[in-house]
């Protein structure tokens, strides 16, 4: 870059003088200034101002959480999921594709639904029984937004119904019997595993349902497993099935004791590793059900139900497992009650997405579901074996059209 030369003389150019301006120049301004102020209070009115509140990008954080009304009915959040609720799913019967009863009963059919329903695997078959009561259910695969593939398996497995190896042979059979389940890939196919193995109880889930949408409790952790099969981009976190009887309304609904009445500060609720220690917090955990309080999480890897539309933040507390011993009584202790009180009250207001209830309830779990399921729905339903023509005729690599598949079909 070249210096400048201070010797050098500058030189300017010559001033010339600017013409005087008339009575019509003067006229022609005033015209100019008016028509300008006139243009901008008209395009002012035709367009209003892009205000936060009038502008559909700046919703605020209360519009994209889920509200429960007065009148004990659920609203979602219209951003993501709609006004309504608007969904066909359709149910697979037991005796409607072989094997499938040996997933529901057992190799010899002895197991019931009334030995699965209670405890830790419950939901298995609570939303299998809703699902065929429920307005949503459609009696034709043609229509459908999903298929729910109805199993027990944890349950048959636990009482004999079936080993792990014959689990996964019955679940291959019964997925290659499946059209429907061909033409999309599985991703509009929903299963349930309702327990700490998760879809593990399928030892080759990551071979022919890693595409579906899988219903569990516990997305953190997989019972002596390295991996989760939970995925958070397709997969739905339910809550964990409760007695019935203690989520009854009426008279034998709980009435919670005021805090200064109460004589304890936790109770537990959950799991140990270890028989010993686990045992010792169940039975403590016993001594105090029916006591309201504020969640304290202690799983750090934890997925909680409904995470899209509630904040955990305004009624539970997430405590790091590494700072677990007399750190953490003390800080409960330091709470003001007037602060347990109101995260109780918030905590209270929705706690009936955690009760598995009939559709005539407005709010409840299966409600929760299924607008989770209706953020899912898929316009299109494809896979690496679907394909379709200019008539939009579903066909296969081979070009046979979809009312003609014969099963069994092939799996990836």
């Amino acid at each position: 870059m070249g210096s400048l030369n201070n010797n050098r003389p500058r030189t300017f150019p010559a001033h010339h003088q600017a013409p005087l301006c008339t009575r019509i120049h003067q006229i022609g301004a005033i015209l100019i200034v008016a028509a300008t102020f006139f243009f901008t209070r008209l395009f002012d009115q035709s367009f209003p101002t892009c205000s936060p509140s009038s502008n559909p990008h700046f919703t605020s954080k209360s519009q994209s959480l889920v509200h429960v009304t007065d009148d004990g009915s659920l609203s979602w959040p219209q951003r993501g999921y709609g006004t309504y609720l608007s969904l066909k799913i359709y149910v697979y019967e037991e005796h409607e594709i072989d094997g499938l009863k040996e997933l529901l009963r057992g190799r010899e059919g002895k197991i019931s639904a009334d030995a699965c329903v209670k405890g830790q695997w419950g939901t298995q078959v609570k939303i299998h029984r809703l699902l065929l009561r429920s307005r949503f259910r459609t009696r034709k695969k043609e229509e459908a937004d999903f298929f729910f593939v109805p199993a027990y398996v944890k349950c048959v497995r636990m009482m004999g119904g079936l080993n792990d190896k014959e689990i996964n042979q019955t679940y291959v059979k019964v997925l290659s019997q499946m059209p429907y389940f061909r033409r999309s890939g599985g991703r509009d196919h929903v299963f349930v595993f309702p327990s700490g193995a998760g879809a593990h109880l399928f030892r080759s889930w990551a071979t022919y349902i890693n595409r579906s949408i899988i219903l569990t409790p516990e997305g953190d952790r997989t019972d002596k497993k390295d991996t989760s099969a939970y995925n958070t981009w397709k997969d739905i976190i339910i809550p964990g099935n409760v007695e019935d009887g203690m989520t009854k309304r009426g008279t034998t609904a709980v009435q919670p004791l005021p805090l200064s009445k109460r004589k304890y500060l936790a109770n537990y609720l959950g799991r140990a590793q270890g028989k010993i220690g686990r045992l010792k917090l169940i039975d403590l955990a016993k001594q105090y059900p029916d006591k309201e309080c504020v969640p304290v999480i202690l799983s750090d890897q934890a997925e909680l139900p409904f995470q899209n539309v509630i904040d955990y933040t305004y009624f539970s507390i997430k405590w790091p497992s590494t700072q677990i011993g007399h750190e953490l009584l003390d800080y409960l202790e330091s709470i003001p009650d007037e602060d347990v009180e109101r995260m109780i009250a918030r905590g209270r207001n929705i706690r009936c997405l955690w009760v598995y209830a009939p559709e005539s309830e407005l709010c409840s779990a299966m409600q929760g579901i299924m607008w989770e399921l209706q953020r899912k729905v898929r316009q299109l339903h494809q896979s690496a074996e679907t394909f379709w023509l200019h008539n939009r005729t579903i066909v296969n690599r081979n070009l046979v059209g979809f009312s003609s598949w014969k099963p069994p079909m092939p799996l990836p």
